[in-house]
């Protein structure tokens, strides 16, 4: 049986905090009254417990227990890196973790 946790796709703008990462989630919808299409970005702080995901990369985040105060979210694969195959020095494998 699958697990029912949510599971978003967003870009990391932020990995200054150790094992901590913040990706923004962006949304289109439409505006209640006048209908025009709305760009809307939450942020969500996410466990990055190998310090994988840098700024820039296109990571997915799945749904967790309280990890602390404001962090719910664990960073479950790094699906694009920012500056191509390898980063660093770091190879990645199509799961996004370092091989």
């Amino acid at each position: 049986m699958p697990n029912r946790r949510r599971r978003l796709v967003g870009r990391v703008t932020s990995d200054k905090m150790q094992k901590t990462v913040v990706v923004a989630v962006e949304r289109l919808r439409r505006h209640r009254l006048y209908g025009k299409v709305i760009r809307v970005v939450k942020r969500y702080m996410a466990h990055d417990e190998h310090e994988i995901a840098k700024v820039g990369d296109l990571v997915r985040i799945v749904e967790s227990r309280p990890i602390s105060k404001r962090k719910r979210w664990v960073v479950e694969a790094v699906l694009r890196p920012q500056s191509g195959p390898t980063q660093e020095g770091k190879d990645y494998d199509s799961a996004g973790k370092p091989s």
